[in-house]
This record gives structure tokens, sequence and C-alpha cells, in this order.
């Protein structure tokens, strides 16, 4: 890993000389002509007041070259590119006397024909002008267009007697200018009166009675997107009053001017139209207005297949719903009519079809669903017919992975499910997957073993609905696609650390008020972690064995003590702790005061058998934790957004209460135990917030918070290692490797740090480099520390404010690869403020690509 990462750094120098050799050597103005301007900047004047607004600068039809902080990148990668690599081929091949004769018999004619085609001569410059920019020179029919287009904008809001011009600003230095655009607003037009011609009576009373939600309104500015928004608003507002097909062109605006005003009198009258109805096929207006529809029936046609013979159905009738099926019903009917928002002789709303289709989806039995209505025009009354698809009852998946790690050199990881749909008759859904990896061990010291295994499956069951004894749909209706979740998992892994083994339990409910808001309840989460090979804690975490290796170099030459040592292949330390009986024997003689050492001294070994035992204890936790999240995201192309999540989670406390009951064994330091194990026992809470700020010209300014604090009390005095925080990584501090970092200002005391206290903050500045390649700037602080746990050492401890001077900050650059349906990452990031070391030296010390951290990624970091 340690010579891949060289490599890596080797190749960003490269990369970085090549780079600057290129804007060294790049001619800006080389493709401008001579009586051509290049664009520099637009500025945009309303009024004199200078615009900043992104909506009204992306009207201007011509923008300067990109750039990629301040410089021309696309622009000068375009210039590279040979105008005429042909004629530049031929000119090379004659330049010398007998060139060609000599290709063509070494080559023969026919490949110097296609050595003119390859990538290396017309390919290469096609390449560069693919992924470059063109010079943007100042064209005056698009600047004219950019005029004509503010003043529409302008117009929108109101002001109708809006002129606008432009001016060519000659930039200081050749060949460049820059484009000011000036608009005159004059003054607004304003809303005087609100008539209405509304042909419907039923529409008219809908209308009367939500008025005041208008956004169009008397008394103030004519603004067109206002009528926008209330074209919408009424089309939603009777589709969901029981006007079924209302369409939004039935919706019109007379804007009437009053003849008798004079031209400093700025009113307009508006008057909102609402036609009758108008078929699809038919230009005119029917007869009929729109009118208020009820359902008189609705059927459900459990498993339709396009072409089915409805007659040939079966058919029962369940709460007020028709469920049609063949030969077998299979399916409960309440699992299916729960998914239904319809209800006979209610009005027809449309949010009751939309979340209908979202709770049919929800099943995971069905396909997309279709759902037709049928009129009765005389009666105003619906037929809706549900038609539902059934997906596979079986279903198989399969994954084979190859992967590479600093444990491992090579390993192989498969894993296989098996997805049963409507195990129970109520759309459940039953997932049984097994896993399992074999892999090389790079390090023969880690374990007695060469190779790695692990071994592991899961049963999960899905329920559409909460699953509880009591009702809950009064709290948590089904149009919030409720989910109930029931999972047992195992998993064996043998020579890797100290062997694990964990059986795992969790009973957890989903539910989303909203799009953009998602609550999820365990209410059970139990997981047992046995430690099977205990005595392999010095092989793994080779730091802290190093730590009490050099304390015990006092005393190797003590006879009394020789068992404790054995020959290493170390010259300047011929004997070493032998693991794990002489490292055991050796701290357990100096705490109990059985070798003489400083107190110092005595502290270190008793900070390292407290990890020991901590680390190789096995583990019990019990817990129940709620997260709540919310995300503002509107799409998947939405730049400008935030999202958070908030969890709480206890552990330990339903055990606790049992212990007033049930009488638990103890064990030497008054722990309860359960099974022989004591239970962890815990509160702990997470606050995680991301922002996002669209800066236009596909450039984003990203921001991450985090906020973590765990604390034992009770049965506990430490946080399980699962469950405790870590700092560094690639979706972390990413001048550091994981586990790197912290406690505090302690320095790589273990080989994996953690701590039950941690605080992160990331900003990252993403911007385009040509076509899919992008790249970032980014700056990562935070640190991990011990709070209310058993942890002595000072440095490492959270104290007050005075703490926050140990959050390290790293700082780096990044490129993406951007695949459409993933990005691929490689960001590099360098210690700029490390707290583990002193005074001045903490800024700036590995501050280079020798101490510099590769980390390589899918998709962004948040």
């Amino acid at each position: 890993m340690k010579g891949s990462l060289r490599l890596l750094c080797n190749w960003a120098k490269i990369g970085l000389l090549l780079l600057i050799l290129v804007i060294a050597g790049c001619n800006t103005l080389k493709k401008v002509g001579d009586e051509e301007l290049l664009l520099t900047k637009n500025n945009i004047y309303v009024d004199d007041e200078k615009i900043t607004d992104s909506e009204i600068k992306g009207l201007i039809s011509q923008k300067p070259n990109s750039s990629v902080l301040g410089y021309p990148l696309r622009l000068n990668l375009y210039n590279l590119a040979k105008e005429d690599p042909d004629s530049s081929f031929q000119n090379w091949l004659h330049r010398k006397e007998k060139r060609e004769k000599r290709l063509n018999n070494l080559l023969s004619e026919k490949q110097v024909n296609r050595l003119q085609e390859s990538f290396m001569v017309k390919g290469y410059s096609e390449f560069l002008k693919r992924i470059g920019e063109p010079p943007v020179v100042i064209d005056t029919a698009l600047t004219n267009k950019s005029v004509k287009r503010l003043e529409a904008y302008y117009n929108s809001k109101g002001y109708f007697n809006n002129s606008g011009t432009y001016q060519i600003v000659d930039g200081k230095r050749k060949k460049r200018a820059e484009l000011d655009y000036q608009v005159t607003l004059g003054k607004p037009f304003i809303i005087d009166t609100v008539q209405k011609n509304i042909t419907s009576p039923e529409l008219d009373s809908i209308y009367r009675a939500f008025y005041k939600q208008s956004f169009v309104k008397q008394g103030e500015q004519f603004d067109l997107d206002n009528f926008t928004l209330e074209r919408e608003r009424l089309t939603a507002l009777f589709r969901n009053s029981g006007v079924y097909n209302f369409q939004e062109s039935s919706i019109n605006y007379d804007i009437l001017r009053d003849t008798t005003l004079t031209a400093d009198d700025q009113l307009m009258d508006v008057q909102l139209n609402i036609k009758k109805f108008r078929s699809a096929t038919d230009s005119t207006d029917t007869s009929d207005p729109y009118r208020i529809h009820r359902l008189k029936k609705i059927n459900i046609y459990s498993d339709y297949l396009f072409g089915d013979d409805i007659d040939s159905l079966n058919s029962i009738e369940y709460e007020n719903y028709t469920i049609y099926y063949k030969e077998k019903l299979r399916y409960r009917p309440k699992a299916l009519t729960d998914a239904i928002f319809f209800e006979k002789d209610s009005i027809y709303r449309d949010i009751d079809r939309i979340r209908t289709y979202r709770q049919i989806t929800n099943l995971n039995t069905f396909k997309y669903p279709n759902i037709e209505f049928i009129p009765d025009t005389t009666q105003a009354q619906l037929i809706s017919n549900i038609y539902l698809a059934p997906r596979p009852k079986f279903s198989l998946n399969m994954n084979f992975d190859v992967t590479h790690s600093n444990i491992q050199k090579v390993g192989t990881a498969f894993s296989a499910s098996v997805i049963t749909r409507n195990v129970f008759g109520g759309a459940e859904t039953l997932n049984i997957s097994a896993r399992g990896s074999i892999g090389l061990l790079s390090d023969a010291s880690l374990s007695n073993e060469t190779f790695t295994s692990e071994l592991g499956g899961d049963i999960n069951i899905t329920f559409p609905r909460i699953w509880l004894p009591f009702n809950t749909e009064k709290i948590i209706p089904y149009y919030m696609l409720p989910q109930s979740r029931l999972l047992a998992g195992t998993n064996f892994q043998r020579n890797i650390g100290l062997d694990k083994q964990s059986l795992n339990s969790i009973l957890s409910y989903n539910w989303s008020p909203t799009d953009r808001l998602r609550n999820n309840l365990e209410l059970l989460n139990v997981e047992f972690v046995r430690n099977v090979n205990p005595d392999n804690f010095y092989n793994v975490y080779r730091n802290t064995f190093a730590n009490l290796d050099d304390l015990a170099d006092d005393f190797q030459d003590d006879p009394q003590y020789a068992s404790f040592f054995e020959e290493s292949n170390n010259d300047t330390d011929p004997l070493r702790l032998t693991i794990p009986e002489g490292a055991n024997a050796f701290a357990q003689a100096v705490l109990n005061n059985e070798i003489p050492v400083s107190e110092e001294q005595l502290d270190e070994v008793n900070s390292i058998e407290e990890r020991r035992r901590r680390l190789t204890e096995n583990n019990l936790i019990f817990a129940t934790n709620f997260t709540h999240t919310k995300n503002s995201k509107s799409g998947i192309n939405d730049n400008d957004f935030y999202q958070y999540r908030i969890k709480l989670e206890s552990a330990g406390n339903l055990l606790s209460m049992v212990a007033n009951v049930v009488p638990y064994n103890k064990n030497d330091d008054g722990q309860l135990l359960v099974f022989g194990v004591p239970f962890s026992q815990y509160l702990k809470t997470e606050i995680d917030y991301i922002r996002h700020w669209q800066l236009g010209d596909s450039q984003v300014l990203a921001f991450r918070s985090f906020g973590g604090l765990a604390v034992p009390y009770g049965n506990s005095n430490n946080i399980p290692f699962v469950r405790s925080y870590f700092a560094g990584g690639s979706n972390d501090n990413r001048a550091w490797n994981a586990y790197e970092l912290g406690p505090g200002k302690t320095n790589n005391i273990n080989d994996f740090n953690e701590a039950n206290l941690k605080l992160a903050f990331n900003l990252e500045y993403r911007f385009p480099i040509a076509g899919d390649v992008k790249g970032a700037l980014f700056a990562d602080a935070g640190n991990i520390w011990n709070v209310f746990d058993n942890e002595n050492n000072p440095d490492a401890i959270f104290s007050g404010f005075s703490s926050l001077a140990d959050i390290a900050l790293g700082t780096g650059l990044g490129l993406r690869y951007d695949f459409t349906y993933f990005v691929f990452r490689l960001d590099v990031g360098f210690k700029t403020y490390n707290p583990a070391e002193q005074g001045s030296d903490r800024w700036f010390r590995d501050f280079n690509f020798k101490k510099a951290v590769f980390n390589i990624g899918i998709n962004y970091p948040f």
C-alpha cells in the first residue's frame, strides 16, 4: 500500500509539473482574430445598481470562458489543438527528404496514412477540442439578444416601459473587453382589481372558499411568476376537490387597461377566466362545465396481466371494494385495500391517486400499477379500476468482488440473496442472504494463518405496515409509507485481528411523513460480539505492543524477568516481550508493584492494560434508537439544498430495569452479567448537517458539520468499540488515514484510535475542469476525544473550550471523474494543523507530498 502511495505521489508531482508547463506555454489569445475581442466579464446594471442575482445573470447569451481558480484552463487546452492537423502532418512528413520513403518502407504506405488519422495526429487535436472550450469573442448579435432577454424578464415583473442597452468596455489588456448591460426600469404596473369569469358554478364555489390563498392580489405589483403559481394552485385545488379531469389549460388571464387613466397611472385590471372542459381530441369547449365527481365503485385486479379476460375472473366484496383474482386470491384483502386511498362515495382527490401509486409501489410485490377512471357524466360519478401486475414470487441476486486493503494483499468476496415476496399473503418480503470472503494476509505477524476468512448470513423480513399489537394508523397513516423490519444475522470472522463472532437482531420501523422527511425507529437493536482469539491482541495493535515493549527494555537484562522475553530480529533491541504470555505477565507484574517503575510508566501500563481488557472483552449491546432525517433536495440536479440527520440512542436501560426482578451475576468489577457478559449501558446522540450552495457554472460550495457524543453510565465505564467514534479517512479528515487522528493531541498511540466524542467540519469547493473531469479544494477540521469515561490520559480528554485547540485541520485538492451513475474520486490531503505536534510545529510541518495522504473513493464525501 505504501508503495502504491509513493507511486501516486510521483505521478501527482509529474502531473503538476506538466500542468505548470501547459499554463506557462499557452497563449490565451492564440485563436482570437485581429478584429475580435475576447469577452472577459459581463456586468449588469439595473437603474445604475449592479446585479449579482444568478437567475438574471443566466439570461446573458454569451458568457466568458470558464476558469479554474481564475485560469482559463479549457480555453488553453482548446488552443493547443491544431487547426489543420492533416496539413501539419504533411508538412512534417515532407520537411526532410526521404522521410516519407523511409516511413513507407518501415510501416508501409497504408500504415503511414493510418498514422495521419491516429489519435496522436488528428485524434489528439479532436480530443483537445472536445474537452476544451473555444474562445468566447464578443458577438453583437448575441449581445442584442441578451438585451432583449433582460427587457423581457423585467416586463414579466411589471416594468412594461423598461429599456435596455449595452456598452463594450475595452479591457486594460489588448484584444480583451467587458460587456456592460444597462436596464432602465421605469415605474412598475400595479394590479388594481381582480375579476373572475368562471363558467362552472361548482368551480366558482371552490374558488370563493379559497380565494384568500391566491398569489394574484389587488394592490400588488404585476409579476408573471405569480400568475404561473396561481394556475398551479388552482389546478391542484380543483383536482383535490373532486374535479378529476380539470386541465390547467382551462385557466387564462386577461390584462385590462383603463383607457380613462393617464399615462402616469400604472394601474391594470386582471380577469381570471376558467373555461369549460375541452377533450384531448377536440379543440372546442364542450357544453358541459366542470363538475365535482364522487367514486361510485372501486375495483382492484390483484393479479392482472395485459390481455386478460376480465369476465373470467373471480371476485369478492371487501369493505366497499371489489377484488378480482384468478383461481385463488393470493393476498389478504386488507393488505390490498390498505394501499388504496380511494373510498366509495367520497369525492375524488388527486392526492389520493398519488398516495395510492406510492403505497402500492412500497409493497414491493407489484410492478408500477395502472389506475383507470371511467366517468358517468350524467351523475358525476367515477368507477376506478386499479390493475396490479405481480412481480415474480422469487428472485435471486449474486455478487462477486475482488478487494485489496492494507491488511489483505488480495481478497475475494461473494454474496447471494434469495427474495421471496408476499410470504404470508400480506405483501411481506423475505430476504435470506449469505456472504463470505477469503483473502491473503499482507502481514504474517497479524495471525498464525496465511489466509483470512469471513462468513455471515442474514434473515430479513419486511412488512408494509407498522407491526405492533395495537393500531397505529391514526398516528402513522399508510400514506407515510410505513414499514416494519425484523432482521436476525450472524457473522464469523477468522484470522483478522482478534477473530470475532457476532449475533445481531433488529426490530425497526420507518415512515416518511413527506417526500423530504424520514423517520426510523429501531425499537430493538441487539448485538453480541465475542472475541474468539483475544491472545492475538498485541499482534494486531502493534503500536500498543511497541509502547509496552519499550517500557520493558530496562528490565530485559534482569534474570528474574528473563521468562518474559524472546529473541527478536532487531539488532538494536535483540530481546522483546513474548506474545501473549510475556506481555501479559509484564503488565500484571507492573500493576502488582512487583516491578519498580515510575509513576508515569505505571500510568501508561495501566492505560495499556485497560485498553487490552476493553478491546478483548465480549460485548452485549441492547439498544433503542431513533433517527430523524430531512432533505430539501428537489431532484438529482439540485445543487442548492440542505440536509440534516438527528439520532438518539439508548442502550442497556431495559436490562437494567429487569435487574430489579431478575438476579444477575456480577463480575469482579461489580458489573451485571447477562449470559456471562457485562451488558453495555450508555446514551448517545448525533447531529449531522449538510449544506450545498450553487455558485453558477457548475460550481458548488459544500459544507458539512457533525457532532456526536456517547456517555457511558450504570453498568459501563466506556463505550463499546463498535459504537465509538474514529477520525480520518476518505469521508472525514482526509489528511489523516482512518483511525489515525486523535484522541485529542495524542500522536498515534494505538493502531485503531477511537473515543466517545467527535466534532467534524468539512468545507469543499467543487468546480468543473474539462468535460467530465471535475476538481475540488477542501478543508477538513475535527477530532475525537474521551469524556465521561475511564480514560485518564489528559491529552486525550476533552476538558472544555481549551480542548478546541486540539481540532486538527487538513487541506487539500481532489480530482473527480463523473461516470454519470457514479463519481470516481481521488483526494490528496495535507496536514495543515496537527495538534499532536508542539508549538509552532503544529502548523505546516508535514505540508508536503511526501507526507500527503491519498484517498480513493466513490461518489462525493458529503
